[in-house]
């Protein structure tokens, strides 16, 4: 495939980019950051997102059936890098969306789809639990069917966004006598049913406040308790029991894009400019011919991941089967990220923990709260140990490790 652009899409990233510069506001920034919080979206951000969403920029290679602009891909990855750079802002449905248009019903896709691409309904995903993180199998949050609804008991933590959140994407067990991965069903739950409890976790980003850029910045993520909830069993996704294949396509989609690896790239974006600025600490780091190296050689690594990005869209685009690629990016960027922050707090010394409102902070503390951040991409979303495993055995056919 040819990894260049076309004259036409990066026409379309002037495009996008004089918009952001036109309407992404200082007014429409403080209120996503609020909104973001669970303080409720303001004025100002929601008429930015109707202008967006008249674009159809939220979802350009989505179908427009369902309020998407209908595109290319590559033109969407465009789109979403521009928009993450510029705002923090990921496109597309969210969470759970992809995963509703590959195993939703025609009901389900009707009533969720367009919604999501709005901004009207946002998903929160329910996976991880107290006694189990990246290893799925071992979900214990139960949804019993009695006649034509699932009444769900348990419990879910470090379920990000679900104070902001209208569903829960949600990962629980349908049958009791299941053990690992069968019996695992994917249940599309509203938050605001009763018996179901949402309650802050404050991270180390919380105090002070990480700025703009950092990765993982989050100031709060969530625990969420389910007593007895009552849904209706149409919110199943897919077959009773299929929900571990429903997730696993889900979260392979939810790895490619424009913004996944972005929060493993930007920090070496972030001290290349810095060092391209004017000061007599950048003076003298940019003439030192080992910082000079290192950046270079994280950069190569940053190409890396892009490249590994823009195959994933070619063979999604191209309708290829779309298998272990999502896996393999995951190891290799949030690795790369980790590697870039150290060898970045090296290069800064004492200067790279100094954070948002310290007075000799370098770039706002950009660089101390990326610190804190770090191995967390290594967590999220599957960790790279069951992401090397999923390489191995689906990519390259290799059998399961032996216990």
């Amino acid at each position: 495939m040819n990894f260049l652009f076309s004259a036409e899409e990066e026409k379309l990233r002037s495009t996008v980019r004089e918009f952001l510069a036109e309407h992404f506001t200082d007014e429409v920034r403080a209120e996503n950051t609020a909104g973001r919080r669970g303080e409720g979206w303001g004025p100002a951000i929601r008429a930015f997102f109707d202008t967006v969403n008249e674009k159809r920029w939220f979802a350009w290679s989505w179908p427009t059936e369902f309020g998407g602009g209908g595109g290319d891909r590559t033109a969407q990855f465009v789109i979403e890098e521009e928009f993450y750079r510029a705002t923090g802002i990921t496109l597309g449905g969210g969470t759970g969306a992809p995963a509703i248009l590959s195993f939703g019903t025609a009901a389900q896709k009707q009533e969720f789809v367009p919604g999501a691409i709005k901004r009207e309904i946002i998903f929160c995903q329910g996976y991880s639990e107290p006694g189990c993180g990246t290893d799925l199998a071992g979900i214990r949050c139960r949804a019993k069917r009695v006649g034509d609804k699932y009444i769900i008991t348990g419990q879910k933590i470090y379920t990000t966004n679900a104070q902001n959140s209208t569903h829960i994407f949600l990962m629980c067990r349908t049958d009791p006598d299941s053990v690992r991965h069968r019996g695992l069903s994917i249940l599309l739950v509203p938050m605001d049913m009763p018996g179901l409890t949402v309650r802050p976790l404050w991270t180390v980003q919380n105090d002070p406040p990480a700025p703009f850029g950092t990765t993982y910045g989050e100031e709060r993520t969530n625990e969420v308790f389910f007593d007895d909830v009552e849904v209706p069993a149409s919110c199943l996704l897919g077959d009773e029991g299929g929900g571990w294949e429903v997730a696993r396509r889900g979260l392979n989609l939810d790895r490619v894009g424009a913004w996944r690896y972005l929060i493993s790239v930007m920090r070496d974006e972030d001290i290349v400019n810095w060092l391209h600025g004017e000061g007599e600490l950048q003076d003298s780091l940019r003439e030192d011919t080992q910082v000079r190296d290192k950046v270079a050689e994280m950069w190569t690594e940053a190409e890396v991941c892009r490249l590994m990005t823009m195959r994933s869209i070619s063979i999604e685009q191209s309708g290829g089967k779309f298998t272990y690629e999502g896996s393999a990016e995951k190891v290799f960027a949030p690795e790369h990220s980790v590697r870039t922050t150290e060898a970045i707090s090296q290069i800064l010394g004492p200067f790279a923990q100094l954070m948002q409102g310290s007075p000799a902070a370098i770039e706002k503390g950009v660089f101390a709260h990326n610190i804190l951040g770090a191995y967390q991409s290594t967590i999220n979303h599957g960790s790279v140990q069951v992401m090397r495993d999923q390489v191995a055995r689906i990519g390259l056919g290799l059998p399961r490790a032996a216990k």
